[in-house]
């Protein structure tokens, strides 16, 4: 190849590099932007800035080109612009709820998480026709499933291993740990019965010349109904003992008591994520009830909704229907 001609291709090597790089820079990059942030109930207290679900959150770009998605149950909401756009693109978020005003927010295309405070719409005050009822003393209940296990007992059991001492071994396994002497090997197993595990398990030489013998292995996987030993004699016959505890495995319920947190007339509160049957015990007027929460959660003196977290623990907020109020603290 002539000089002219490699550096010609050399020219169009370096073109096409740069022209690849410019299309990234446009297009690839561009791709990978993801808008996202979080919606909230405007509020002068920060605790009371309550996610907002199910809020529908569009995003204008290019002038009338739009997005649209509704906000999870903690408020979350996320885009996947596409479209060839760039950071400092202007774009217009407008957030929509029933229950809330409107809001319209502009700006330009960033990395930045953008949060939204939506403010409620004015609601008609309710002049109750009685006397507000007092909610005082709430506590929170719920059950977990725990594993226990209950002592029944013990097992034990003897076995020997048969051997004639003073016998020269030749290498003919068993031998003695030494080698010099003829040995011999026994076993037995030990059996905690249907339905219990075998805990703690020990194996000792209890008659014979126990100075010439060894335990060999116990094989018991944890908390098992079986237990195999093997020893090993290389003098007279030798007696040995295995024992263990007996413990039956079970599952009880373990009822425990949380205390919520009350800012104004929000009720909140978590739960684990195993947990079971959970109710609300509280005071009303002096008299204390409690209130199974249930699949509708439903409570005659709030209205509550739920979100489950990321670490599978379960969240709960009741809001005081009119006519309620809690006990000052």
């Amino acid at each position: 190849m002539s000089r002219r001609k490699k550096i010609l291709t050399r020219l169009v090597v370096v073109v096409g590099l740069i022209a690849i790089s410019l299309v990234y820079l446009r297009f690839g990059r561009s791709r990978s932007i993801v808008l996202q942030g979080a919606v909230v109930q405007q509020d002068t207290d920060s605790r009371k800035e309550l996610p907002i679900a199910d809020v529908q959150v569009t995003v204008m770009t290019n002038g009338s080109e739009a997005d649209e998605t509704k906000t999870d149950s903690a408020g979350f909401f996320s885009f996947h612009l596409y479209r060839g756009l760039r950071h400092g693109r202007a774009i217009t978020l407008s957030f929509r709820h029933a229950d809330y005003q409107t809001l319209t927010i502009k700006g330009f295309i960033t990395d930045k998480l953008y949060i939204a405070r939506m403010v409620p719409k004015a609601q008609q005050a309710l002049v109750p026709d009685r006397p507000e009822a007092v909610i005082g003393n709430i506590v929170v209940r719920y059950s977990m499933k725990t594993a226990s296990a209950l002592n029944v007992g013990s097992a034990v059991k003897t076995f020997q291993v048969v051997n004639l001492g003073n016998v020269p071994c030749d290498g003919r396994d068993p031998c003695s740990p030494d080698g010099k002497w003829k040995a011999a090997i026994g076993s037995t197993t030990l059996d905690a019965g249907e339905g219990n595990e075998l805990r703690n398990a020990r194996a000792a030489c209890i008659a014979g010349p126990c100075p010439f013998t060894q335990i060999e292995s116990t094989s018991a996987p944890e908390d098992s109904r079986t237990i195999s030993v093997s020893a090993r004699d290389w003098s007279d016959t030798a007696t040995f003992l295995i024992e263990a505890e007996v413990f039956h495995p079970m599952d009880s319920d373990v009822i425990s008591d949380s205390y919520p947190v009350i800012f104004d007339r929000l009720l909140n509160f978590t739960v684990p994520a195993d947990a079971e049957g959970v109710s609300v015990q509280a005071e009303i007027n002096g008299t204390s009830i409690v209130f199974p929460l249930g699949p509708n959660l439903f409570l005659s003196w709030a209205s509550c909704d739920t979100r489950v977290n990321q670490n599978q623990t379960t969240f709960y907020r009741c809001e005081l229907k009119p006519g309620f109020r809690f006990r000052p603290r």
